[in-house]
């Protein structure tokens, strides 16, 4: 991977100079450290030597063209794909690999998908209050006054007691936002998460992703929002065949991308 000459490119030669354990207890330190990370579907090497590093209230968004490993890397933060080779650690600690220690850090970090995934015969409220109380062992009354300030926090306070099938694609992806933030997750990651939603609904997502990321929430997001990415990342890492091409702010990127893969790829998007 070629490590270019700016502040991102230094986080990633450190990154892959050390597995993470020695960059700091619980708080300090990047929140994630990823090294020589490879991950292979069959013959498809899907993620190729990734290091990177996550840190502490940053907003990074992974960009580029399908099939590039965006929405793989996303995963294998929470290690809903396990990796091949490579190390990643969680807020100083070596990614678990099963058993509680993995349904902790699965707690720790949010996650939003493409589908919604909220269970279809619980209300909204119920959705967002479930884990609280069997995870994180609130009461039900604190669990719900903290589910109805999300919900009113995400714009739909007045749809707690409908089924998700009685709402829009939109307001189902913000309750999939509060459901997470209810777990007061460390690090939120987003998998394409207005790729399902019809146009109108997109906005009123990337909205609330927006007030997240300026309220200072640790995010990952994989997305094809162009106009997010330019709003609220702190820095964009283009990916393209596996491995991280460029990384730089919004507007080093978008205005003088450095690699001739980036430019190509944004040529065909930014044209109209």
């Amino acid at each position: 991977m070629t490590v270019r000459g700016d502040r991102y490119g230094a986080a990633m030669t450190d990154a892959a100079a050390s597995t993470g354990t020695t960059r700091g207890a619980p708080g300090t330190g990047p929140l994630v450290v990823m090294s020589g990370v490879n991950k292979h579907f069959g013959p498809l090497h899907v993620l190729q030597d990734v290091s990177t590093t996550v840190d502490r209230g940053e907003v990074i968004v992974l960009i580029g063209p399908s099939g590039s490993g965006k929405s793989t890397l996303c995963r294998t933060i929470n290690r809903l794909e396990p990796i091949d080779s490579g190390t990643i650690t969680i807020d100083g600690q070596p990614q678990p690999q099963e058993g509680k220690a993995l349904a902790n850090l699965r707690a720790d970090v949010g996650m939003v998908f493409q589908s919604f995934n909220l269970f279809a015969h619980k209300t909204i409220l119920q959705n967002v209050t479930l884990g609280p109380i069997k995870v994180r062992g609130k009461s039900k009354g604190e669990a719900e006054q903290r589910a109805m300030q999300l919900l009113e926090r995400v714009g739909i306070a007045n749809q707690a007691g409908k089924l998700p099938a009685q709402l829009s694609g939109g307001q189902q992806q913000r309750a999939a936002i509060a459901r997470s933030l209810a777990m007061d997750p460390k690090l939120m990651l987003f998998d394409e998460p207005t790729s399902a939603l019809d146009p109108e609904m997109i906005n009123e997502v990337l909205d609330v992703m927006t007030s997240l990321a300026r309220d200072g929430m640790t995010m990952v997001v994989v997305t094809h929002e162009m106009g997010f990415a330019r709003r609220a990342a702190d820095r964009v890492v283009f990916m393209s065949d596996g491995k991280l091409v460029e990384q730089a702010t919004p507007e080093e990127f978008f205005t003088a991308p450095k690699s001739d893969r980036a430019k190509d790829f944004l040529s065909k998007i930014l044209t109209h």
